[in-house]
């Protein structure tokens, strides 16, 4: 199984205090319930650690005309059509995957085109699957605009345990399907504000793939 490069650092450190707490425990308490417990114990965290760290490959190889597809792998808790406020300031239908921390937190290039808006926004860690998460939680903002100059709007949250969000996307690249938009540690989700007209593919409750599961086609 490929890591992810964002999870060398916290997964070497994490690992390393493991070995060293069990190591210390067992000279102090020999083979005992409590090192058994212990051990157990750090045996999962660190199975926990190297799944969310976890980079799966996965080519997008159908035609990608007109398509969008999951920027991640989670849920599709929100298909509405509600007011957009930071960029558009208009009605978009919006389309919300939520990431669970035994989901991949790769986020992948959801639609063809060029980026024309990059920002991040400082804010709260509520819940990430809570509607007003979207608004009040530490958010990264990407637009990216197709060759006909239709726009569409990406937002990465940031979740009650998501400290940190990673956006390699800048201003002006041109970006396909395919390629690696960022990463969101420990538990968030991904907003896509959508033209009206935009055919939804998916359905609430929806368990979707990042870079294979189509979410509209435009």
């Amino acid at each position: 199984m490929k890591i992810h490069p964002e999870g060398y650092k916290i997964l070497s450190v994490s690992l390393l205090t493991l070995t060293l707490l069990n190591f210390a425990l067992f000279s102090w308490a020999g083979r005992s319930l409590l090192l058994y417990t212990i051990l157990i114990g750090s045996i999962v965290l660190a199975s926990v650690l190297i799944n969310f760290f976890r980079s799966p490959r996965r080519i997008f190889s159908s035609d990608t005309e007109n398509l969008l597809v999951a920027p991640a792998d989670g849920t599709i808790v929100v298909i509405e059509e509600t007011f957009e406020e930071e960029w558009f300031r208009e009605k978009r239908m919006q389309v919300s995957i939520f990431m669970s921390l035994f989901d991949a937190h790769v986020n992948w290039i959801p639609v063809n085109g060029k980026i024309i808006h990059n920002s991040h926004q400082n804010g709260r860690f509520m819940a990430a699957y809570l509607p007003k998460s979207s608004r009040e939680n530490e958010r990264s903002t990407v637009v990216i605009e197709r060759e006909n100059g239709e726009q569409i709007l990406l937002r990465q949250v940031a979740g009650a345990m998501a400290k940190r969000i990673v956006t390699y996307s800048k201003e002006n690249q041109i970006c396909r399907i395919n390629e690696q938009l960022g990463f969101i540690k420990f538990g968030s989700r991904i907003d896509l504000f959508l033209p009206l007209d935009t055919r939804i593919m998916v359905k609430m409750d929806e368990k979707v793939k990042g870079n294979k599961t189509i979410i509209a086609r435009l």
